[in-house]
């Protein structure tokens, strides 16, 4: 899987009085993008079930504002898996509208599996595999 692209259409309730977005709709959104980009190869559930994982949980996020989104706009974003470590994924998200950049958001996420120790982030060369290649 290259990247994936998500659409949202901006409202008026996903505005604060200013009449722009209210942030955290952005990292909602980009969540959301994150769960559409799973979907081609089963999407979160089927994955955590097939690694035995509880989830593929955040644990850092970053985010740069370039230009307010407002109501009406179309929001596009592109989301792709930009880096792997050996316990963790990184995932950017570009939202833009009519190809202006609206902003960048990048997600460190983990798969998380419960042990006898508690909960620990497992390696991901596994959900590496499916998700480069793209195969369920």
């Amino acid at each position: 899987m290259i990247a994936t692209k998500s659409s949202v259409p901006v409202s008026f309730g996903d505005c604060d009085p200013a009449g722009i977005v209210f942030y955290p709709n952005i990292l909602r959104w980009c969540d959301a993008a994150f769960h559409t980009h799973l979907r081609p190869v089963g999407g979160h559930a089927d994955l955590c079930a097939r690694f035995q994982a509880k989830g593929i949980g955040l644990v850092e996020s970053t985010a740069r504002f370039q230009s307010p989104l407002r109501d009406g706009d179309l929001l596009e974003i592109d989301t792709w898996v930009s880096d792997w470590g050996r316990r963790t994924l990184t995932v950017t998200h570009n939202g833009s509208v009519g190809g202006r950049a609206a902003f960048e958001v990048t997600e460190v996420r983990c798969l998380f599996k419960a042990t006898e120790n508690g909960m620990v982030a497992a390696e991901v060369s596994d959900l590496r595999v499916v998700l480069e290649t793209g195969t369920e």
